[in-house]
């Protein structure tokens, strides 16, 4: 473990560190001895995929082995999808990115082949967890449109535009020099170009017969053997698809006219049949009208019954607007099974994989362009089986995500025991027949849920646990709202066109199960968690009315009474519309006038029926504001602990007490840098409600009229007499006296700026000008309206705030963010006023150097801004219901560059400090269980205490452009980073990893940064994904343990991790695509089929296709591309009957080969010794009587 100060910070960084990334130390920084231990280091640290999950964005095509039974869908993106039993998925995309037209499996060999729009054809490796591309072949001179591989060959046929058939070793992806050319292929009279070729396929009773079927409407049977056509099929129409009859002697061919031909090989003259599935027979005679082109067919055998023949397409021409179908003919009945979308591809699944053998056909796959369905044709009625696989998620596109890793282990059995109630009826009693593959053996044990806001208003909790991912609960919001009927019953005051429940942004609490959503149409919804079937006999609403109207004042009359100035409707100006804010009005929306005072969605006013799991328990609606539309939601918290929800915009932030049903704080935005208290609420119990008393704006006699209570505290008092200096110390008495409502710092605050009032020696008008901005604007709320016990259905709380002109001086060194605030808002300027961005509950210090620590709340704006607001509560169950609850700002606690993402607070060991919250207690149980649950009920954390002089937290702080961590209560800023120049900061979360805590960024410019808390030093910085559709940026969020995910197309959804460990074990996690699985015995051919050769006959396409018969192909056809993993894959990809023979083939060469060369040295080392011997004696001979000297 590793000590971590600034210092070392601070050398580490000087070198290696950019401008754009630099941690430095600010005044305040810790000493020495003030060190926080940090555990986390960079090689802790790794990004990398996991797993996608969602339906295959844009399908073009798809391949079924039934042996492994795996599926394969290609995308017009070129990514691959493969599919398994549940939990068994796996995703792996081309380089080029070019469409995939067409897939075969090599059926029981764990491998591939894709054929792609750019020509060029890719065997893929599948015996991997990863799959891998083992080889590649790019056609250069000709287009490729047709791809087959018979069953157990090695040998593949591609057909082109051209109309030419080339022949491929999947082994080796070498072309043959066997060359169909489309010149022999057809009649020598044929005259035009047959087109390309649309269809291939092999004889199932003889290997050696070719079936090629070209666009134009000509069908060949090509013999291999003698490299001629036996028999041309002529039809006028053109042809889309061949089936064959598993005897071989028949044929069915579909066409663009919507007609099926029926043709027996031996009879190519005309077809045995021909018929119009779907079109009007005439009573004359006459040929029948033509229709929609059959896109596919499938012929397919029983031994029991009637052949199935499986179509899509074909509809008439008079059925505009209807559905696309797929159409099952089965002897004399016809079954036309409509889609929710059009049809791909479908695939017919059968119970062997032999061509020549009945076929016995069990399911129909269906690919639709946004769905995926398996049709049982062995069941009445054809129904469809219940997908194991989560495709659903753009059920109604996505509008938000948020990811929980490491939730509370019972959540999920209590998602899944309320949703499985809501699983459709009417599925297939059977098993889901794609059943291939095995589940990963990996180490992650905790649970992770994800939740999804969609378009419709609805909501998904997902169970993501153990790289798998399957739905547990649906939420639909928009049961709470009325519905229009139709378009002229669309109300006029929607603020969006389409989608007008969508969800915009939502909070989750998963210890007490408190969801809030935020939608477009600026509802907030909150709801609570029951295990109980409830029903709602009045939906409880709440009206807010938030605005950022802003009225030029002159400088106030000190000798007058001046009364706020209410927006009033433009139709009419009469006193009866200018109403205390605090009492409940009618919207106005007649023809005449602007809409005002009314919500954007109706609530609906019949009894709601709320079945188990998540329900209403308040909806809070903004309303229209003298003509302007609401502002939409863009932020949102709830603090279940003492009942709050607040959400803001760009106007402000309101706080609501859901268990009141009561709005506590309503307050503009620019209303939070004042240092004193912004409202004061009185708020009552429901159950007692009692007479408001006296408060900050009781006239001098006690009185307690609306008109009073809406004035601001500097505005005057009722008496005209009065002078300003006594108008100004009745006040600060009337505080002192109300002081012991709030807290200690509350009262100094006010004993602060009663100081500063008396001793300033400006002029009155400027004086009384500026006690009016920096004073809180004060109010008393009654008690919500009472009947029978219960509040009323509707309650509407308004608050109109009326100011003065800004001053340049009142943020002091913030003025940058200071702006007009004029009543005539231009719309440039209201897309660019501050709003609020992000709200934090928290136990800390709201005092600069304060000793205690008591409720906050964190509000960052926009403009980079954090402002805190003390909370006066009392979370002790009853105790909260009985006292009033109050407000203070505390005025901003640190100024950061752009708009405030995220925010937190750690301890003194740097532990992350949660809010507090409530354990979850079940709404509609019985009261002697609610009794036992108000034990544990809003059970508040300890709060923490401050020595003199010591910090004992970090407020940790991110916006879009950098992060700050701020000592409490010293309010120091003792840490800051620079994340990001030249781009912005999406995304930031404060996660856990590997138990310690660091802050997570995603920024525009593709990177994914990590820094460590509190010091904020670099930890991992990974260029990963451009920010390319404002989908990432609405979708990508992190979460703890290292995970994260993304919606990487409108239908799919990406997880990522960036933990080592994770990445580590990714293997041992991911689940496994190929199984040894034995190929089923070929078919008996029975004894009179053997004796007088009626059965399948088989062909050596090695002899025919090989380089010694066929010869070489031409260098230019194509280029081969060897794979990143050809030959480890090879040696796994080589199995299977056609792999073992060729490893067995291979083997042999390379023994051979070893053994020649053997040989050979051998031979050559026996011939140099002759040699050498010979010379030997020849140089013995010569020198054997000679002396010395004659030498």
């Amino acid at each position: 473990m590793k000590k971590f100060n600034i210092r070392k910070v601070l050398d580490g960084l000087t070198a290696a560190s950019s401008s754009s990334s630099s941690a430095t130390a600010q005044p305040g920084t810790p000493r020495e001895n003030d060190v926080v231990q940090e555990t986390l280091q960079s090689e802790h640290f790794q990004l990398c995929k996991t797993v996608r999950h969602g339906f295959p964005y844009q399908p073009s095509s798809m391949a079924y082995d039934p042996v492994q039974k795996i599926l394969a869908v290609g995308t017009q993106t070129g990514a691959l999808r493969l599919f398994g039993r549940a939990g068994v998925e796996c995703y792996c995309q081309h380089e080029s990115g070019a469409a995939v037209i067409q897939l075969q499996f090599l059926i029981n060999e764990g491998a591939l082949v894709s054929a792609l729009a750019d020509d060029s054809i890719h065997l893929w490796n599948l015996r991997q967890k990863i799959p891998a591309i083992l080889h590649s072949l790019k056609f250069n001179r000709e287009r490729i449109t047709y791809c087959h591989l018979p069953f157990q060959s090695k040998w593949l046929y591609i057909g082109t535009e051209r109309g030419n058939i080339h022949i491929v070793n999947v082994e080796s992806f070498t072309l043959s020099g066997y060359v169909i050319m489309w010149n022999k292929a057809i009649e020598l009279s044929t005259k035009t170009h047959p087109g390309p070729v649309v269809h291939i396929s092999d004889n199932p009773m003889d290997e050696g017969k070719l079936l090629i079927g070209f666009e134009c409407g000509v069908v060949v049977l090509w013999d291999l053997k003698s490299k001629k056509a036996d028999y041309r099929y002529n039809y006028d129409e053109a042809i889309h698809s061949v089936a064959w009859h598993h005897e071989g002697k028949q044929f069915v061919c579909s066409h663009s006219d919507g007609t099926l031909t029926t043709w027996n090989i031996r009879a190519p003259a005309k077809p045995a049949q021909i018929i119009t599935p779907h079109g009007k027979q005439p009573k004359d005679g006459k040929k029948p009208e033509p229709c929609k082109p059959i896109l596919k067919v499938e012929y397919k055998t029983t031994r029991a019954g009637d052949p199935f023949m499986v179509l899509s397409g074909g509809l008439s021409y008079d059925t505009v607007g209807r559905r696309a179908c797929l159409t099952v003919m089965h002897g004399k009945s016809t079954a036309v099974l409509e889609m929710d979308y059009p049809i791909v591809d479908f695939i017919t699944l059968c119970e062997t994989p032999y061509p020549n053998d009945f076929q016995e056909p069990y399911a129909v796959v269906v690919l639709l362009e946004k769905d995926l369905v398996v049709i049982d044709l062995g069941q009445i009625g054809y129904p469809i089986f219940e997908s194991p696989y989560p495709l659903s998620i753009h059920e109604s596109p996505v509008t938000c995500c948020e990811y929980f890793a490491d939730c509370p282990s019972e959540l999920i059995p209590a998602l899944y025991s309320v949703g499985s109630r809501q699983k459709r009826q009417g599925y297939s009693k059977k098993e889901w027949p794609i059943s291939g593959g095995n589940w990963g053996q990996g180490t992650q044990t905790y649970p992770e849920i994800i939740i999804t806001g969609h378009a419709d208003g609805s909501i998904k909790f997902w169970d993501a646990s153990a790289l798998m991912l399957q739905v547990l609960y649906k939420l639909k919001t928009a049961k709470v709202f009325e519905r229009a009927r139709g378009k002229e019953e669309k109300p006029s005051t929607d603020i969006v066109d389409e989608d007008p429940f969508a969800i915009q942004t939502l909070f989750w609490c998963p210890e007490s199960r408190m969801l809030c959503v935020a939608g477009v149409s600026a509802h907030v919804i909150i709801y609570r968690f029951s295990k109980q079937e409830a029903t709602t006999e009045v939906v409880q609403l709440l009206e807010v009315r938030m605005q950022c109207e802003f009225s030029e004042v002159d400088s106030p009359d000190p000798g007058g009474e001046q009364t706020p100035t209410l927006p009033t409707s433009a139709a009419s100006s009469s006193p009866q519309e200018a109403e205390p804010p605090n009492q409940l009005t009618a919207g106005v929306n007649s023809s005449e006038g602007s809409r005002d005072n009314i919500p954007c969605l109706q609530v609906r006013s019949s009894p709601l029926k709320q079945s188990p799991g998540y329900q209403v328990e308040l909806v809070v609606q903004l309303v229209w504001v003298s003509g302007e539309p609401p502002q939409q939601i863009t932020s949102l918290a709830v603090n279940s602990s003492f009942g709050l929800v607040v959400f803001g915009n760009s106007n402000g932030l309101a706080v609501v007490d859901y268990v009141q049903k009561t709005l506590l704080l309503n307050l503009g935005t620019w209303e939070l840098y004042s240092p004193s208290d912004p409202c004061q609420r009185q708020l009552r119990s429901p159950r007692k409600p009692r007479q408001p008393s006296g408060g900050f704006c009781d006239s001098n006699d006690g009185s307690n009229n609306s008109e009073d209570r809406c004035k601001s505290p500097t505005s005057g008092s009722t008496s005209p007499c009065n002078s300003d200096d006594e108008r100004k110390q009745n006040f600060i008495e009337k505080v002192k006296l109300k002081s012991r409502r709030f807290s200690k710092t509350v009262a100094n605050d006010f004993a602060k700026m009663s100081r500063k009032i008396s001793s300033s020696g400006e002029q009155k008008p400027d004086l009384e000008d500026r006690s009016r901005r920096g004073s809180p604007w004060l109010c008393k709320w009654p008690a919500g309206s009472m009947k029978n016990g219960k509040l009323a259905a509707r309650m509407t709380q308004k608050l109109n705030v009326h100011r003065t002109k800004s001053d340049p001086h009142r943020y002091g060194k913030d003025n940058a963010f200071t702006r007009s605030r004029s009543s005539s808002v231009t719309s440039i300027d209201r897309e660019s006023r501050e709003a609020i961005s992000s709200f934090y509950f928290c136990e800390s210090f709201p005092r600069k150097s304060g000793s205690l620590a008591s409720p906050c709340l964190l509000v960052g704006t926009t403009q980079g801004s954090v402002t805190v607001v003390a909370l006066s509560l009392q979370p002790g169950g009853d105790q909260k219901l009985q006292q009033p609850l109050s407000f203070a700002s505390c005025g901003t606690l640190v100024q950061l560059k752009g708009g405030i993402l995220t925010m937190a607070l750690l301890d003194a060991a740097g532990t992350l400090l949660p809010p507090s919250c409530e354990a979850w207690y079940d709404p509609n149980a019985s009261d002697e269980e609610k009794e036992k649950e108000k034990t544990r009920r809003r059970r508040p954390a300890t709060p923490p205490s401050s020595q003199e002089g010591q910090d004992s937290q970090f407020a940790v702080l991110c916006s879009d452009k950098q992060a700050k961590v701020v000592a409490m209560p010293s309010q120091t800023s003792i840490y800051k980073h620079n994340i990001t120049e030249t781009s912005f900061v999406l995304r930031a979360d404060v996660v856990q990893m590997t138990g310690a805590y660091c802050i997570a960024c995603f920024c525009a410019n593709g990177h994914i940064m990590t820094l460590s808390l509190p010091s904020l030093r670099p930890l991992l910085d990974f260029n990963y994904l451009p920010l390319t559709d404002m989908r990432i940026a609405r979708t990508f969020c992190f979460s703890n343990l290292g995970q994260a995910l993304y919606m990487t197309s409108p239908t799919e959804i990406q997880r990522i991790t960036y933990s080592q460990e994770t990445c580590d074990n990714l293997q041992e996690m991911l689940s496994e695509l190929f199984t040894p699985v034995e190929t089923p015995e070929a078919p008996n051919r029975g004894f009179f089929k053997g004796l007088f050769g009626g059965g399948a006959q088989s062909l050596d396409r090695e002899d025919l296709f090989g380089e010694t018969a066929a010869g070489k192909a031409s260098r230019s056809l194509a280029q081969h591309i060897p794979g990143p993993g050809s030959m480890e894959g090879m040696k796994g990809a080589a199995s299977g009957v056609v792999g073992d023979l060729a490893r067995a083939r291979v083997a042999l060469d390379e023994r051979g080969q070893k053994l020649g060369e053997l040989e050979e040295r051998t031979a050559a080392m026996m011939a140099s010794a002759e040699s050498f011997s010979k010379h030997a004696h020849n140089m013995m001979v010569k020198y054997k009587d000679k002396k010395w000297y004659q030498l």
